[in-house]
Order: structure tokens, then sequence, then C-alpha cells
């Protein structure tokens, strides 16, 4: 069968790992050697056609299906895939898609897509602060809950906070991040959220520990905020992914004229080492409209106006680890999300969940935190040592 012959083919060029495949008609066969090492079952020859048109979304629309099943990691399989994209590519293609124009409105509907499936799926995985970013593991043995409590203690020391100081979170998500920099330090904290969930979930919290006078949020999206008022502190945490590549430049223009001279701003956000765009199945299921800087860019954007760059670190293995993490707590929880969605839900969730680990552990994904001054500014302390001092 033709199907077959030209997926033999193609599988034949791989040198690094060992994949079983068993075809539709029984047959299997070995490709490769060493590790990582996968076995997949292909139940359908029409597959091999949409492969051969992109291999992301064939592969990734076939398991959420069915269609594909695969023993061992998905993660693994990632790994092989991106490994062996030289000899895959001459038989099965990676699209680009053209680059989409992220709008306000669309900005609303791409992140309610994503955020607003429900706090209750969230609390079945997420830490019991629902922190849904990279945290950050200071020791082999912290549980995700220290972790993720730990990232919001180190971006806040970053941010080098004091008493009444003004600080803005755009994309607050669950409220963490405002909640424990107002009770810690006593600023007056605002967050922003396009989600729904989110920001109801936040209301409630801040009700719920007595915050209504220091911490507030917003439904609302970052170009509408307006008046006159100057933050002394502007953060950003897994937003800047979602706002478009072509409005970097205006958002960077947003947090200009938010920040008070000499204030400082911390930007955390996923990188990718190559410039491209978002992989068509991932757009399409996971994140609409999502798009990854690479740090040079990012850092350009900051400079463009006017701001210093004071201090990057890469979280890239923290970000794998927390993501390993989800990734188990997620499967612990794979009977109550199939009741609550279905099993092309849980597949679909699997691939994102094992395929972002993968990236961050082997491929072309980073993450950074980036503080910056808006212009010269003597408020950040000459060593790193303040990130890492006595807890506070």
């Amino acid at each position: 069968m033709l199907e077959k012959q030209l997926l033999h083919t193609a599988l034949s060029g791989i040198r690094h790992g060992e994949l079983d495949v068993t075809y539709w008609d029984g047959t299997t066969k070995r490709y490769g050697s060493g590790k990582p090492r996968v076995a997949v079952t292909f139940k359908d020859p029409t597959i091999i056609k949409a492969m051969r048109k992109d291999l992301d979304l064939a592969v990734g629309e076939a398991y959420m299906n069915g269609r594909i099943d695969v023993r061992g990691d998905l993660a693994d399989l990632a790994r092989l895939g991106d490994e062996n994209q030289a000899a895959l590519g001459k038989y099965l293609r990676k699209l680009q898609r053209p680059g989409r124009r992220t709008s306000k409105r669309t900005n609303f509907s791409d992140v309610q897509h994503h955020y607003d499936l429900g706090n209750d799926f969230y609390r079945l995985w997420l830490d019991k602060s629902l922190t849904y970013s990279c945290a950050y593991f200071r020791k082999p043995s912290d549980s995700l809950e220290t972790a993720q409590r730990q990232k919001v203690d180190h971006i806040l020391k970053k941010l080098g906070l004091k008493k009444d100081m003004r600080l803005l979170d755009i994309g607050s998500g669950w409220g963490e991040l405002i909640i424990r920099a107002a009770k810690r330090y006593g600023v007056r904290a605002h967050g922003i959220t396009l989600s729904k969930e989110q920001y109801r979930a936040t209301r409630k919290r801040i009700i719920d520990e007595k915050l209504t006078g220091r911490v507030t949020v917003e439904l609302k999206h970052y170009e509408d905020l307006k008046g006159s008022e100057r933050f002394d502190r502007i953060v950003s945490v897994g937003m800047y992914e979602h706002v478009g590549k072509d409005n970097h430049a205006k958002y960077m223009a947003v947090v200009d004229r938010l920040l008070r001279s000499g204030g400082i701003t911390l930007l955390h956000t996923i990188t990718q080492f190559e410039d491209r765009e978002m992989n068509i199945w991932t757009d399409k299921y996971i994140f609409p409209g999502g798009y990854l800087p690479t740090l040079q860019s990012a850092i350009t954007e900051l400079a463009d106006k006017g701001f210093r760059t004071v201090d990057v670190e890469s979280l890239r293995r923290h970000y794998a680890r927390t993501l390993d993490e989800w990734s188990k707590r997620f499967e612990r929880q794979v009977v109550k999300v199939t009741e609550m969605y279905d099993e092309r839900f849980v597949r679909m969730w699997r691939l994102y969940l094992r395929g972002s680990y993968a990236g961050f552990a082997f491929g072309n994904l980073d993450i950074v935190q980036i503080l910056a001054t808006k212009g010269l500014s003597d408020e950040v302390p000459m060593t790193r040592e303040y990130q890492y001092g006595s807890r506070r």
C-alpha cells in the first residue's frame, strides 16, 4: 500500500531514538535504536495523507481522536520527532502558519478559550493558589505548592517593593501575586485579566481576605488602562505570550506610559530560540493567537521605549519540572476530567502538557524573567544578593 510505503520510507531515516510502529494491517516495524523509545499504533492509513500536509496538526488530531495510540511518554515522542526533524521533513511536512494579527477583540476570545474552561477544572491539578505559570524550585524536594509560592516571592523580591507603592499586574491570573504583594509588603496592588473566571475568583478572594481597600482587579484589556495615575512597579507573568507579535511595541508603550520615571518592570515570559509561529495544532486547540517572542526581541522592544534591562534569568529547567508536576497531577484526575468533558479532551490536554514539557526539557523553548527600569535608575540593588537573602 502506498501510504505504508511512504511512512516506512520517512521513518527509516530515524537515527536518534527508537520507534516501534504497528501498522493498520497488524504488522510491526522498528525504526532506529537507543533512547528515547516509543511505540505507536496507526489505526488508519488516511492519517499519512494528512501528515504529508502538516505533521504536527495531523499527529495531534489523530491522537486526540484515537486514530493513533502511543505506548510510552508523549514527551519522548515529541523529542524523537524534533531530533529526527531533518530526516522526517523530507517526506512529512511541518508547516508554519502565516502570523495572525491579534486585536483587542481577538485577545478576549483567545484568552477565554483557554482560561475560561472553568475554575473547577484548573483546581483539579494546579496548586491551591491556582498559580498557572512556571514554579521556582529551590530544592529537589520542593512540592509544587512550595515552588509556586517561592516563584511569587522571587518576583516580589526582584521588584523591590516598599509599603504603599503602587503595583500593576498585567494578566493577574487568579490573583495570587497581587494578594501576596499586598499582604507581605503593604503595597496597593491592581490586577487586570481578560478571563471572566479568573476575575470572579480573584474578586471573591480579595473580599474573603478583607483586602478590598488595598487590592483591586478589573476585567480589562491592557490597552484600556487609562488615567493619569502612575505605578511604581509593573509586572506581567505569562501574559506577553498572548499579546501577538504585531502588538509587542504597543504593549511596551502602555508599560512606558503607566510606569513612573525610574520605576521597575518585570516581564516573565516564555521565549523561543528561533523566531517562528506557533505550531498549527497548538494554535487551533490550546492557545489561539499565541506567539512566543525570542529573548532578543523582548529586550529590543524594551530598549526601543527607553527601558534599561538590568537582570535576565532563565527558568527553563524550572518550567520543565513544573509541567512534569502538572502532568502527574492531571493524570491522577483523568476520571474526573473525563466526566467533566470527554476522552478526546483528556487526550488533547495530555498531549499539550507532555509536548510542552518536551519543549522546555529538550527543545526550542525557554522562559525568562527580564527586569528593567524606566530610564536610568538606581532602585535595583548593585548585586543579586537581595534576591536570595533572608526570607521575609
